[in-house]
């Protein structure tokens, strides 16, 4: 890697180097892509023994499961490579005309997709991270200075190099993709205030990071990516599927953010529906935090793994094998439910009632609503954006994951005669 340089100077290469990207034809990014897969595959070694000495070192460092399950790549690699792949096949969004009023007057006007320029992307263990906000970022014409947690610096550095010797060899500038090599934290404040060369910030991360940037940042900032998941199990849920779809967000992968983290269950079913899902919940270690209600029919079962919720327990991103569970009246009371506790991620209904189901998606107001599945496919890969740089729960520029899309703004572009304004 190359000596270290400071933050301003590396804004100001990757300022520059945003012209060229901008600039860049689909076939000359779609190369740089296509020489990154194969760069990745043959240093496929390199990067799994950097990142095992990365665990090594958070292991000793005290880091919490769900952070050591962030920072792995182990098992993950080949994944992450074929998304890259997934990103060449998608079509190229700069220059699309996404709106055409067509001749107003004497004018022919269209508004038509530009790059956002240059990303400032700071994130926490998760080097995955750093391959899918590259492969987005070079396929819209973008640049991106990335600064992952200092617990795995080693993965980014042989991922980075990687990523730049495609550049390179495509004839794109290696300033393209750049990582702040420093373990000092007093950079990320700086980063935060460089507005004139960095057009967006993007935080991966939990709260206090979203919230340390949204502070302290002089560039936009998109937010998002903290998930208090909700499954509604209604009435009329069909109830084996449904504790298949439950299992499935809770467990597949629960140190992630579209994972579940609280069951509603409608009190017509409680009685039934939940000593069957934490059964079924119970023999993959999860421990459950029960409201009065499911606490009394659990009482019944004589149940282990059950604990009685307090009051704080349905604001937390559990991130573990730990699961809420409350009893509600009906689809209004789980709705208001979720108004009150939700981040506005992931939250989803089980039912069979086409009503209810057309109510909870009209009324939820979550990035991502979903009937009748898991959680778990928030992600820019299962939803066919290739990958992501980010779940956005905010509204305005982008909400939910964040693809090649999501990774461009718009000018207007107006052709006339020589016309003039009368």
């Amino acid at each position: 890697m190359a000596k270290l340089i400071t933050l301003k100077k590396m804004a100001e290469s990757a300022k520059l180097a945003s012209r060229t990207m901008a600039m860049a034809n689909t076939e000359m990014k779609n190369h740089a892509l296509e020489l990154l897969r194969q760069n990745l595959q043959s240093s496929h070694q390199a990067i799994l023994i950097a990142n095992s000495e990365d665990i090594a070192e958070a292991k000793a460092q005290g880091l919490s499961p769900s952070m050591l399950d962030r920072l792995s790549l182990q098992g993950r690699l080949e994944g992450i490579i074929a998304d890259i792949a997934q990103v060449i096949r998608l079509p190229d969004p700069i220059g699309e005309v996404c709106e055409r009023p067509g001749l107003v007057g004497e004018l022919d006007v269209i508004k038509c997709r530009t790059p956002l320029g240059v990303l400032g992307v700071i994130y926490e263990s998760r080097p995955n991270v750093t391959i899918d906000v590259s492969a987005l970022s070079l396929k819209s014409g973008n640049c991106a200075i990335l600064r992952g947690g200092s617990e795995t610096l080693r993965t980014n550095q042989v991922l980075v190099m990687a990523i730049q010797d495609s550049l390179r060899a495509a004839g794109l500038p290696p300033q393209a993709i750049q990582l702040v090599q420093t373990k000092d934290r007093a950079q990320v404040r700086k980063l935060l205030r460089l507005h004139a060369y960095i057009d967006l910030i993007i935080p991966r991360g939990g709260a206090a990071l979203h919230r340390y940037c949204r502070e302290n940042s002089t560039i936009p900032v998109i937010t998002g990516g903290i998930g208090i998941c909700h499954l509604f199990a209604d009435e009329t849920a069909s109830v084996e599927p449904s504790i298949e779809v439950i299992v499935n967000a809770k467990t597949q992968r629960p140190t992630v953010c579209n994972a579940l983290d609280t069951l509603l269950v409608h009190r017509g079913i409680a009685a039934s529906f939940i000593p069957q899902v934490v059964d079924a919940l119970r023999a993959k270690g999860v421990v459950f935090k029960l409201d009065n209600a499911a606490w009394e029919i659990m009482q019944k079962q004589h149940a282990a793994n059950c604990q009685l919720a307090q009051p704080g327990d349905w604001n937390q991103e559990w991130l573990s094998l730990v699961l809420g569970v409350k009893v509600v009246a009906d689809v209004g009371e789980a709705i208001a439910h979720i108004a009150a506790f939700s981040t506005a991620h992931s939250d989803g209904i089980l039912t069979e009632t086409a009503a209810n189901a057309a109510r909870f998606v009209k009324e939820v107001d979550s990035a991502a609503v979903y009937v009748n599945a898991s959680t778990r496919f928030t992600d820019g890969s299962q939803l066919g954006l290739g990958a992501e740089v980010a779940i956005s729960t905010q509204k305005l520029h982008a909400r939910g994951p964040m693809g090649l899309k999501e990774l461009t703004s718009y000018k207007w572009v107006i052709r006339g005669d020589y016309a003039i304004r009368p």
